[in-house]
């Protein structure tokens, strides 16, 4: 079995979104510069953007985590703030969307599988990934989650160089003490990808 990584783009001053996301607004206000590294730059929702444009420096940092994985959770928001990613999933295996909602699961041939509770999303991601590795890719609830109930074994968290000062916060009435000890650091132009170990 494989390990669970849970990653995350973020502020310097903690946010995940900026304020007013909700579905049909991706991040909220601003929120896109979060993503930067994502796409080799600055982008907009009505611009052309190419996933694979990162720089060398992200795609250093990016490669290797990606190709270890072999499974991925998201939660409905990020899921929805993402379009759907176009109706396919653009990650390696079966993603699989924790939500409550499950009446409009999409055809399971596009690559997407929703299910209720962080248990059962984490058996079934396990399920597909078979010896690679588990993503769960947020948002912040589903991390938060996955962080309290001790699943996670590794922690990566991009900090885009920019303050939000609203938004949704990684770390939001999170209450539980983690230790943590720094992996490795990839710094680029566009964010600072740090990996922690879970310490156990």
């Amino acid at each position: 079995m494989g390990k669970v990584i849970a990653s995350i783009t973020t502020s310097v001053d903690g946010y995940v979104t900026g304020p007013d996301d909700k579905p049909g607004t991706g991040l909220g206000v601003g929120g896109e510069r979060l993503h930067y590294w994502a796409f080799g730059g600055p982008w907009t929702y009505e611009s052309e953007r190419d996933f694979g444009g990162m720089s060398d420096a992200d795609k250093a940092f990016f490669d290797p985590l990606v190709a270890s994985v072999g499974g991925g959770i998201v939660g409905r928001g990020m899921y929805d703030a993402a379009g759907a990613w176009g109706g396919h999933n653009p990650f390696p295996g079966t993603l699989v969307v924790l939500t409550h909602r499950l009446d409009d699961q999409p055809d399971p041939a596009n690559g997407f599988h929703f299910v209720d509770g962080l248990d059962h999303a984490l058996a079934c991601a396990r399920d597909d990934a078979g010896d690679k590795d588990v993503s769960i890719g947020g948002g912040a609830d589903v991390i938060r989650q996955a962080l309290a109930a001790g699943v996670v074994d590794t922690l990566v968290i991009s900090t885009a160089p920019v303050i939000l000062g609203a938004g949704k916060r990684l770390f939001d009435g999170f209450d539980k003490d983690v230790d943590l000890r720094i992996s490795n650091v990839h710094p680029s132009e566009w964010a600072v990808h740090t990996t922690y170990d879970v310490v156990r």
